[in-house]
C-alpha cells in the first residue's frame, strides 16, 4: 500500500513560497509544488495565470463567506477537490473546457458528506447572512 504514496517524486512535496499581490497588498503563500501545479492547471483552463486565479478565489471566498481564514489551506483543499471532481467525472478531463463554463450545481450535486455543496443549498452563518443583508 505505502509504495503508492512513497514513490512520489520528492520534488512534488517540496514547498515553495510565492509572493502574490491581492488588491495591491503583497502577501506570500507557501504550498507544496504539486498543489501549485494543480492550481496552474485550473487557472490555464480558464485562461488565467495562477496569480489571477488566486485573486479570484480570494474575492469569491470573501464574498461568499465574509472572511478568508487559512487561505493556504483553502487553496490546498481547492486543488484536492478539483482532482477528486476530475476523478469522479464531474469535471471534464478535457483541459480545453473552462471551469467557469460548467454548471456548478450539477458538478456539486450529491457530494460525499463533509464536502459541502452548492452555496445556494448551504445554510449561511449568521455573520454571512448579516453581510448579505448589509450589502443590499
Amino acid at each position: 500500500m505505502c509504495e503508492v504514496f512513497i514513490s512520489a517524486d520528492p520534488q512534488s512535496y517540496d514547498a515553495r513560497t510565492r509572493s502574490v499581490r491581492l488588491h495591491g497588498v503583497v502577501t506570500s503563500i507557501r504550498l507544496e509544488n504539486l498543489f501549485w501545479q494543480v492550481l496552474e492547471e485550473i487557472a490555464q483552463r480558464d485562461g488565467m495565470v495562477v496569480v489571477q486565479l488566486i485573486e479570484r478565489l480570494y474575492d469569491e471566498l470573501v464574498a461568499a463567506r465574509g472572511e478568508v481564514g487559512n487561505f493556504a489551506s483553502f487553496l490546498r483543499v481547492s486543488a484536492l477537490r478539483y482532482e477528486a471532481l476530475l476523478a469522479q467525472g464531474r469535471i471534464p478531463a478535457d483541459n480545453s473546457v473552462a471551469i467557469r463554463s460548467l454548471d456548478a450545481k450539477a458538478v456539486l450535486r450529491e457530494l460525499p458528506k463533509g464536502w459541502g455543496g452548492p452555496l445556494s443549498e448551504q445554510q449561511p452563518t449568521a455573520e454571512v447572512r448579516t453581510l448579505h443583508v448589509a450589502a443590499r
